[in-house]
């Protein structure tokens, strides 16, 4: 199974950069197997149509719009991946949702979770995370590679 770990936002609003900023910080952190690609997907939409349809599932790490405190963790699957915000509210709203679709009409859409956390802040332009939201990274580091370990990937922690 060819597993992509796809980090998606826009580095310039502060915390809608998480996806990225996260995947990132677990290529520096930790060696995953060859079937697992890391990826900086940031607002490319279309642009990563290959990496979507290569995939079997894409784990993508995101800010969630779920209404709940700044921090809060999410696992979103099926009809739940709107509350991300790269499907329903960000500059790369429309282009990962088509893209999805087009991979569909290929003939091969890969699995997708949304793991992702609630924004503090994600509409200042701003290069840093938020606080709380710099403080929730290494959760959802966590829930990310316990979404790995289901799938059988035996990671190592460099």
């Amino acid at each position: 199974m060819n597993i992509l770990v796809l980090g998606v936002g826009n580095v310039l609003y502060r915390d809608e950069a998480i996806g990225v900023k996260t995947v990132l910080k677990m290529q520096e952190e930790y060696l995953f197997p060859e079937n697992v690609r890391l990826l900086d997907g940031g607002t490319l939409g279309m642009g990563l149509m290959d990496s979507l349809i290569s995939s079997d599932l894409t784990i993508i790490v995101d800010a969630v719009k779920g209404g709940h405190e700044p921090g809060t963790l999410y696992r979103l699957v099926g009809n739940d991946l709107r509350k991300s915000v790269s499907f329903s509210d960000s500059l790369h709203q429309t282009d990962l949702v088509d893209t999805l679709i087009y991979c569909d009409l290929i003939g091969h859409r890969p699995d997708c979770v949304v793991i992702g956390v609630e924004p503090e802040d994600f509409t200042s332009l701003d290069l840093e995370l938020s606080p709380k939201i710099q403080e929730a990274m290494p959760r959802l580091i966590q829930e990310v590679l316990k979404e790995l370990t289901k799938h059988g990937v035996q990671y190592t922690k460099k």
